[in-house]
């Protein structure tokens, strides 16, 4: 099954984000493909996020705002409350090593800890990492797509709270997962409830009190969209559940697909050196 294209919303200008310095305060840290203009989540101007974390604005919700002027509400505030009833079901399918991508202010990985799941989280945001730390949770201040320990080893991959949108490129998000985890080891992900839902483009994140932070990169899609992606990147979506209004899907590392896969490329590899030998033996 082959995925469907992403719908693209317009692109949004504005101010430029802030320079984010690298974990040592040296260069800015750019992620992989990504125009240096683009703000991390809900970062820069009047950075939304950054005051959730900081706990300046905790009763505050927040919208992912299109360019095209639509909004999404988004269930901000369980993002710094305890893991809820919906996020368990999610730890009851998970198995360790895990690894939480986006983990944000470390719910997951408080929950994890208290079923004895050894777990790391991952996040872009300094802000995240120190507040999942302080709450006791193990985390590193890191793209998905930066270099990370345990590489091909981790059983469990979480990509929650709408995760799957990071750098709006789902399908390479979904691709880099598969090379996370083990064979047979799984990425579990939320999903819209929209099964058919597919767009990705840039966004701002808008509180009540109107701030809003620098576009930054992202998608929207549901279960059916994310099985297909899925299917492309060597993993095979093996169960769709809903609790408390949220949709999750679980996709296993499949060894046969990532063999084909690789099989497939190195056939092309070969295919192209040969027509480029070819070309430079001719007269």
């Amino acid at each position: 099954m082959s995925a469907p294209p992403l719908r693209p919303a317009p692109a949004t200008t504005g101010p430029a984000a802030p320079d984010r310095t690298g974990a040592n305060g040296g260069e800015p840290r750019r992620r992989r493909g990504r125009p240096a203009e683009l703000a991390d989540f809900g970062a820069g101007r009047g950075e939304p996020y950054v005051r959730l974390l900081a706990g300046q604005d905790i009763a505050s919700s927040l919208s992912l705002r299109g360019a095209d002027g639509t909004s999404h509400r988004l269930d901000a505030g369980s993002w710094v409350r305890p893991a809820g009833e919906a996020d368990l079901t999610v730890l009851d399918r998970a198995t360790g090593p895990l690894l939480d991508v986006g983990c944000g202010p470390g719910r997951m990985l408080h929950a994890a800890g208290a079923r004895s799941i050894p777990a790391l989280g991952i996040d872009v945001m300094p802000h995240a990492v120190e507040r999942a730390r302080t709450a006791g949770g193990l985390a590193l201040q890191r793209s998905v797509f930066d270099r990370l320990p345990l590489e091909g080893r981790w059983r469990s991959v979480l990509l929650l709270d709408g995760n799957i949108g990071i750098g709006g490129e789902p399908a390479a998000l979904l691709r880099r997962c598969a090379e996370l985890v083990a064979e047979g080891g799984q990425v579990l992900v939320e999903v819209d409830a929209d099964a058919d839902l597919a767009v990705v483009g840039h966004c701002t994140l808008v509180d009540d009190g109107g701030r809003e932070s620098s576009p930054f990169p992202w998608a929207r899609v549901g279960w059916a969209v994310v099985a297909a992606l899925a299917s492309d990147a060597g993993l095979v979506v093996v169960e769709h559940w809903d609790a408390a209004g949220r949709h999750f899907v679980r996709a296993v590392r499949s060894a046969r697909r990532s063999l084909v896969r690789e099989t497939r490329s190195a056939i092309a590899a070969t295919a192209s050196s040969t027509a480029q030998m070819t070309a430079s033996a001719m007269p």
